[in-house]
């Protein structure tokens, strides 16, 4: 049995590698060893980080909701309390949108969810 060559395969998989590692800085894009090895660790961080970021963005949208329900004298967890006493089922996506673009429907719901808490 004849004995394989490995040049066209290796060949092709450095590249591969070398073309993700495309602007890594220093050796990490331009020798095969240590690009694969940030290559790795940044594909570990990418998987973490599409996790993290639906937590981030819920702890933003949070924030901006509680942000905005405060200059009416109410806390976040009265005021999501409040909605659900009503029966207003909006997301917290939704709420911080429009507490940001449209402080007068805002305003309304701040005041059904207080009326729901009285």
């Amino acid at each position: 049995m004849s004995r394989v060559k490995r040049g066209v395969t290796k060949h092709a998989r450095h590249k591969k590698v070398l073309e993700q590692t495309k602007g890594f800085r220093g050796r990490h894009s331009k020798a095969y060893k240590p690009a694969k090895n940030r290559l790795e660790k940044a594909m570990r961080y990418a998987y973490r980080d599409r996790r993290q970021k639906k937590r981030d963005y819920r702890a933003l949208w949070i924030q901006r909701i509680n942000a905005g329900v405060r200059a009416f004298g109410l806390t976040y967890s009265r005021f999501i309390n409040g909605l659900k006493k009503a029966g207003i089922e909006l997301d917290r996506k939704v709420l911080a949108d429009i507490a940001l673009r449209e402080p007068a429907t805002f305003e309304t719901l701040v005041k059904q969810a207080q009326a729901a808490l009285a």
